[in-house]
C-alpha cells in the first residue's frame, strides 16, 4: 500500500492487486468482502455502494479511461464522536475499487482518524492473497 497525493492536494492510500494474486474475480466480490469487514468492525457502519462507472457512463459528457473496466465505491462511517458539526464534512469514508485488465486498484482518502486508516488499509491488504 502506498500513499500518494491526487490532484496536488488529496492524500490517498492506494493498492494495486494483480488478478492472479487474489481470490476475487470482480469488483462486486471485493465489495461484498469489504461489506463483511465493515459489518464486523466494532465502530464502522455500512452505508451503501455507488457504481461510479455506470453513473459516469450514463452522462452525456462522461469520460472513462479505456483501461478501467468497472469502478464502484463502498461507503461507511467510523464516526464514534460528533463533537462539532464541521466534522461531518470529512465523513463518511469511501473505498474505491476499480477493475483494470489485469488488476484491481483499491483506494481511499486519508481519514483524520488513524484507527479508520489502519482498518481500511488492513481490509485492502486482505484483498491480496
Amino acid at each position: 500500500m502506498k500513499q500518494i497525493t491526487v490532484m496536488g492536494k488529496y492524500p490517498v492510500f492506494t493498492l494495486t492487486v494483480n488478478k492472479n494474486e487474489t481470490r476475487f474475480k470482480n469488483v462486486d466480490e471485493i465489495l461484498a468482502y469489504l461489506k463483511e469487514q465493515i459489518q464486523a468492525h466494532p465502530v464502522a457502519a455500512y452505508i451503501g455502494e455507488f457504481d461510479h462507472y455506470a453513473h459516469t457512463k450514463s452522462l452525456e459528457a462522461g469520460e472513462i479511461a479505456q483501461e478501467i473496466k468497472a469502478a464502484k465505491n463502498i461507503i461507511c462511517c467510523f464516526g464514534k464522536a460528533l463533537l462539532k458539526p464541521e466534522v461531518m464534512a470529512i465523513r463518511p469514508r469511501s473505498i474505491g475499487v476499480a477493475e483494470m485488465e489485469d488488476a484491481f486498484v483499491v483506494s481511499f482518502l486519508e481519514a483524520p482518524n488513524p484507527e479508520a486508516n489502519n482498518a481500511m488499509e488492513a481490509w485492502a491488504k486482505g484483498i491480496a492473497g
